[in-house]
């Protein structure tokens, strides 16, 4: 996670902008914003999601963004995709092919709390309903993929101590070995994961040292800081990790 530091310099920003908004010279607010690497998600009266590309920053309503990931994630495994006629061709670009230098995250979403939500129990197979419905929606876009993190009866070990996998809430999807190709696949699930994740009732998305929290989702993505640094699965480097809300 960022430091206290960092986080008071992100939020002193944000109330620069406002500042200047109210003065009249709200044209330097996206420059101020840039420069402290804020995504202009974090402000509430900015549409909800946005994604990085070459040419900028670009913002999407949370339909839009459900619309251009799960068509990039179509047109990946070569099935037919939706039309995204009305989306920017550079996201789709992004999100397909990912950043030219490094694989990394372009796109984020803010989300609300959901409204109370009741606890769930494990199905027969080893997931809560609701983390099922997120492996029955992936399988559905991305087709079969290679998953673990649960078993029928649930599991009590091989996470970290208060896992939701021990939870049944948790689902790790596997891009190995890792290589550079992988970890533009994952980011494509990534991205798709936060796009849905209100419908979906996502809390948690984690890959490649990042994370992204549906409670903090105002920042974006953050660094994510593993219990044991020099272990790549620790470090979320060759699955997607996500969690549902608990509930209750």
């Amino acid at each position: 996670m960022r430091t206290p530091t960092t986080r008071g310099r992100r939020a002193l920003v944000i109330l620069a902008v406002l500042v200047l908004c109210g003065s009249g010279l709200a044209a330097a607010g996206p420059w101020l914003l840039a420069r402290a690497g804020i995504d202009r998600t974090a402000l509430p009266w900015a549409d909800p999601c946005s994604v990085r590309t070459a040419e900028g920053t670009v913002l999407l309503t949370v339909e839009e963004a459900r619309l251009a990931t799960t068509a990039a994630a179509l047109r990946a495994r070569g099935a037919e995709a939706p039309d995204t006629s009305g989306i920017d061709p550079a996201v789709l670009d992004r999100l397909l092919h990912g950043p030219p230098d490094e694989p990394g995250p372009s796109l984020t979403c803010r989300a609300t709390d959901p409204d109370a939500l009741a606890e769930q129990d494990l199905t027969e197979t080893g997931l809560t309903p609701r983390a099922q419905a997120v492996l029955d929606s992936v399988n559905e876009v991305f087709g079969p993929v290679s998953v673990g993190g649960y078993e029928p009866g649930g599991i009590s070990t091989g996470h970290g101590e208060d896992s939701a996998h021990y939870d049944g809430r948790a689902i790790d999807f596997f891009y190995r070995p890792i290589s550079e190709e992988n970890r533009r696949e994952g980011w494509l699930l990534a991205h798709w994961l936060v796009a849905h994740a209100e419908k979906l009732h996502v809390a948690n998305v984690i890959f490649d040292d990042e994370i992204w929290n549906a409670r903090g989702s105002r920042g974006g993505w953050w660094p994510y800081v593993a219990d044991d640094p020099d272990n790549a699965i620790m470090r979320h480097l060759d699955h997607v990790h996500v969690d549902v809300q608990e509930g209750g």
